[in-house]
Parts: structure tokens; sequence; C-alpha cells
């Protein structure tokens, strides 16, 4: 009996699955208002408003292909509602499920009905050339594959720094590009932060991820290290076992005249923004901010003019969005969504700078993360800007498509009083447009941007990147990290790019042209 109740669940499941795929066929030949006046392809919308929407800001079907919801994304999604998945369009609803089988069906439906086949590819033609940069490069090492994770200038820029993912190890460059030293650490460092102790001797507080793999292992750590000269072993564990951490900002929150740190604790299933409340002792306690996965870049500052330190912090797991932290003073914070994006948008990171010179930051933001569940091209991924309307209101001014982008920074490179912008792409369209791995953005009128493509695509795949005046001749140079293997999503293709080139530096010519 057992075996005959397994082949019914299997046949009533693949009659509900090729029904559901007949209407998301006729979907190719009428609107999304036609579809909706479907019964059942309504209720899976307002199902799916409600459910998926008490967790996460809810994707339109249109946001993806049809192949890419049916075979990825809701089987990915059906656990998380209590379905389980046995792949092949075959479903099953426990006791303990939030929505009923049929009522799955019908959100499944939905997004098969409503999708199109294909996403319109983005609009990326672009112009190759160097425009105001030159290549600086240091030696290559033919013994060493480079997954480089950070790239860094110290504070005074006389330094860079690199973390690599393969050995775990932390080296610090001189100015010839030429390694002073190497330190083994117990994961890949990934952000760094650097100060002066008393006695004017400069130091770095490492943030370690703990591991690359995407896992709930809690092994991060921030390590203080000193700088000048070689390492010693005077370093220190400012805290361990931190839900892989991406970065570490410095602050004191409670105004107690100690150093506190804010960690954003990506994890995978578990994770939080952290507040590592320094006590009298010297020894750190760990108080939760927001304790949810995907805490993937923050910045502090006082937003609201009452002299306490304030939070914003981008999340880039399910919740996607930009939140506010404000300082209550009473050694906690009240929270305020700023922006909030569909949980397929893969956010990457944020800037705050003033783009239209109104004496209010506006935001940056990137997104692109492009290796979870839908590995697909998507349109809507690149750079924003969003303008500050005061009050904690933002709107969007601009967009840049760019496959795939990981990071995005702005700055008057060519220093003629706007600001212009910088991007990586660690998911660019290799195969068909390589150069959208490293774009410059140059505004020549309000938000009208000239699009450069650096060709620099021989010398790497770019994860990380870092802005400062590096040669020290009063203009703005970029360090760009080549994380050389794994991570492809593309089919039958085989890099070409340099595997042992840890970073590139793009020197800024413009100072040597006016002079």
């Amino acid at each position: 009996m057992a075996y005959n109740h397994h082949f019914f669940f299997r046949a009533y499941s693949k009659l509900v699955v090729i029904a559901a795929l007949g209407i998301a066929i006729y979907s190719c030949h009428s609107g999304a208002s036609d579809q909706l006046d479907n019964p059942l392809v309504k209720a899976g919308q307002q199902l799916a408003i409600k459910h998926c929407g008490s967790c996460h800001l809810v994707p339109e079907p249109s946001m993806l292909d049809q192949e890419t919801w049916d075979t990825h994304v809701l089987p990915a999604m059906a656990p998380m509602l209590g379905i389980e998945s046995y792949g092949n369009g075959y479903y099953f609803a426990g006791q303990k499920a939030a929505v009923s089988y049929d009522n799955w069906q019908k959100i499944m439906l939905y997004y098969k009905a409503l999708a199109p086949r294909k996403l319109k590819p983005a609009d990326v033609s672009t112009s190759n050339d160097w425009s105001i940069f030159s290549l600086t490069k240091p030696q290559r090492d033919t013994t060493q594959t480079s997954e480089t994770t950070m790239v860094v200038m110290d504070s005074s820029r006389t330094h860079l720094y690199s973390g690599d993912g393969i050995r775990n190890d932390l080296t610090c460059w001189d100015q010839q590009l030429h390694p002073v030293w190497r330190k083994q650490l117990k994961s890949p460092p990934v952000n760094a932060a650097f100060y002066r102790d008393k006695q004017g001797n400069e130091r770095g507080v490492f943030t370690g991820l703990g591991t690359m793999v995407a896992a709930d292992i809690a092994k991060g750590e921030l390590l203080d290290l000193p700088l000048s000269g070689k390492p010693r072993n005077d370093s220190s564990t400012i805290y361990s076992d931190l839900p892989r951490p991406l970065q570490s900002l410095a602050a004191d929150i409670n105004r107690d005249g100690l150093t506190d740190w804010i960690v954003c604790g990506f994890g995978h299933l578990r994770g939080g923004l952290y507040w590592l409340k320094q006590e009298k002792n010297g020894r750190f306690t760990k108080l939760p901010i927001k304790e949810i996965p995907g805490a993937i870049q923050a910045t502090t500052g006082d937003f609201n003019a009452d002299g306490w330190p304030d939070v914003m912090v981008l999340f880039a797991h399910a919740d996607e969005g930009i939140w506010l932290f404000l300082n209550d003073k009473k050694g906690g914070f009240t929270q305020q969504n700023l922006l909030r994006f569909p949980s397929v948008y893969g956010s990457t990171s944020f800037q705050l700078v003033d783009f239209n010179k109104d004496g209010k930051v506006d935001i940056l933001y990137t997104c692109g993360d492009n290796s979870d569940y839908s590995q697909i091209f998507k349109p809507y991924h690149g750079v924003y800007v969003y303008l500050n309307q005061g009050n904690f209101q933002y709107k969007q001014a601009h967009f840049l498509a760019v496959n795939g982008c990981t990071k995005a920074i702005a700055n008057d490179f060519d220093q003629d009083g706007d600001l212009d912008i910088i991007s990586i792409s660690f998911f660019a369209d290799f195969k068909n447009n390589p150069a959208e791995g490293c774009l410059y953005f140059e505004q020549q009128k309000a938000f009208e941007f000239k699009r450069h493509a650096l060709p620099v695509s021989d010398y790497g795949r770019w994860i990380c990147m870092d802005v400062g005046d590096w040669d020290h001749d009063g203009d703005s140079d970029v360090v760009l990290g080549n994380f050389s293997k794994g991570f492809l999503n593309e089919r039958d293709f085989k890099p070409t790019w340099d595997t042992h080139l840890p970073f590139i530096i793009l020197t800024n010519t413009t100072r040597d042209k006016s002079r």
C-alpha cells in the first residue's frame, strides 16, 4: 500500500505540474493582466504576497525566466515553507508545512505563468579604453595561484595589504609593490581598519572570514596586528567565533571612551549585525543589533545629529535592503528601513556620498551577486544612485546596468568638480563581454556618464577594490584584487586571465596630464 500511495502522489503531482506548464506556455501569448484573470494564478499571487512577503520583499515573476523559477528558485524556496522537494517537479507538503500542497501549486503557477521565457538583456555597450588610467602591477609569482580576498591601502598610503583565500595569509607591500612580509592567519582576511597606538605605532585590525564555504561555521575573528616593521608577536585576538564576518568598524557606541566594534556577520542561514562592546577590563561582549544573516557592509555616523554614533547597514541575504540603526543612548538601537530590494537582486555594496551637492548624503548601491539559485544575467544588476529627499527618505535618480556588479566607488577621479564612478563585476559576462569586469563611468553632465571599459580583463577577475592616492600625486588611484579561480557560472567558458597576479593598480594620470 505504501508503494501505491507513493505512485499516486507522483502521478498526481505530475498532472498538476503539466497543467501549470500549460498555462505558463499560454502566458507567452497573453499579457500579465490576462493571466491574473485566471483565479488560480490570482490566488497564487495572493499566497506569494502572504507567505513569501512575510520574510522578504516579494519578487515579481518577470524578474526571472520560466526555467530559472521552475528548476532552481522555486525548489530552493519550497523548504522555507515546509514543502519537501524531490526534484523533477515533485513536491510534498508535510503536516507542519506553512502552505498546503494545493496552495504551493498555485504559487508555482503564478510565477511560471507570468515569467518570460527569457529575460531581455541589459544594454551594456561600451568603449574599451584606458581613459585617465594606466596600469601598474607587481611581479607575477608563477608558483602561487591568486585568490585575493582583500586589497586595502593603509591610512598613510605607504603600504598596501592583501589577503589570500588559498593560503589564508596577509601580505604587506611597499610603494614599489614588493612584498615586505607575510603573516599566516587562521582564515582569509577580508577587511582592515588602521589606527595608531599610544606610542604612535601603526596597527591594523583585520577581519578573518573564518570559512569561505557557505555554511554556518562561526570561526571568524578580529585580529589586532602591529604594522611597523615586520609583524611581531604582540598581536591579539579582539574576538573570535564570529559567523563569517565581512567587515568590522571601530566606534565608541556608548560614549564611554573605549573603542567598540561593529561587525557584519554575513553567516549563512544564521548571522547578524553585532556590537562588540569593550568592557573596562579590555574584554569584549558581543551584543546583537539585528540577528539575521546577510550583513555585508556597514558605515557609522551621527545620522540624526544628536551627538551619538549610529549605524547604517546593507543586508544582502533574503530580506535585502539598507537599514538605519539609530543609537537610543541606552545601550541599544531603534531601526528604520531606508531601502528594500527584491530577494533576487543579490545586493553587494553601498557608499554614502553627496551626488548632487545639496549637503545631504545620498546612497550609491550595487547589486549583482549571481552565485545562488538564479545564475542568469539580469538586466537590473548594476549601479544605482538614490538621492536623499530628507527625513531619511531616498529616491532612485539613476541606474547603470552592469552584469554581476560587485562593488562601485564614487570619486572625482578626473578632478572636474563632479563625481565619477568605478565598478567591478565578479559575475560579468566574461564569455561575450569580459571588459565589463571593470568599468569607469565618467560623469560629463548631471547623471550623464560616459562608459569606459578599462582593458584589464587579461590580468584577473576582480572581487575587491580600494581607492586612494597611492602615488601621492593628488588624484585618486584604484587597486583591484584578483580572485582568479572558482565560482564560474558560464558554461563552455575557459578563462584566460592571469591567475598569478594578486592585484593590479589603476594609476590615475589626471595630475600628470595637467602639469
